[in-house]
């Protein structure tokens, strides 16, 4: 299989591992996206590995991978629990869709317990912190593999 798949970030996720409570850990997002960039690559998939503060841009980049991407992971971040134009956006994808969370989002405040983008989602990742951004990866490309059969 040689196709590409996004992998698109939320706000402050490019923060990761600078949070000294340690809720998404101690790696950077740098080192994080270089992880996946390797799963990826095992996969002999492409991956666009991308972060942004803004929701329209990730509106946008959902947009172009209906036309770029095979299939799709997303951690919406703090836009998870509210941003109807990414729900909207994802339900338009045709792909397999994989949110993924680095922390357990059912563990922590009771507003991150509902997810605007679980609606949209094949499956859920979450708590795994950069172990569960892998599994993502090998999630969607083995329900491209599925859905190509």
């Amino acid at each position: 299989m040689n196709q590409q798949i996004y992998f698109l970030n939320g706000p402050n996720a490019n923060l990761y591992g600078m949070d000294k409570s340690g809720t998404y850990g101690t790696e950077s997002f740098a080192s994080i996206g270089e992880r996946c960039q390797r799963r990826a690559a095992s996969h002999n998939i492409t991956l666009q590995f991308r972060q942004s503060n803004h929701e329209g841009v990730l509106v946008d980049w959902i947009q172009e991978a209906r036309q770029q991407a095979a299939g799709l992971i997303i951690n919406a971040a703090g836009l998870t629990y509210s941003s109807v134009p990414i729900l909207d956006a994802l339900l338009m994808f045709d792909g397999p869709i994989i949110e993924a969370h680095m922390s357990n989002i059912w563990k922590r405040e009771p507003f991150r317990h509902h997810s605007m983008v679980s609606k949209a989602a094949t499956g859920v990742i979450a708590g795994l912190g950069v172990i569960g951004y892998e599994l993502a990866i090998d999630a969607v490309v083995e329900l491209i593999k599925a859905h190509a059969a």
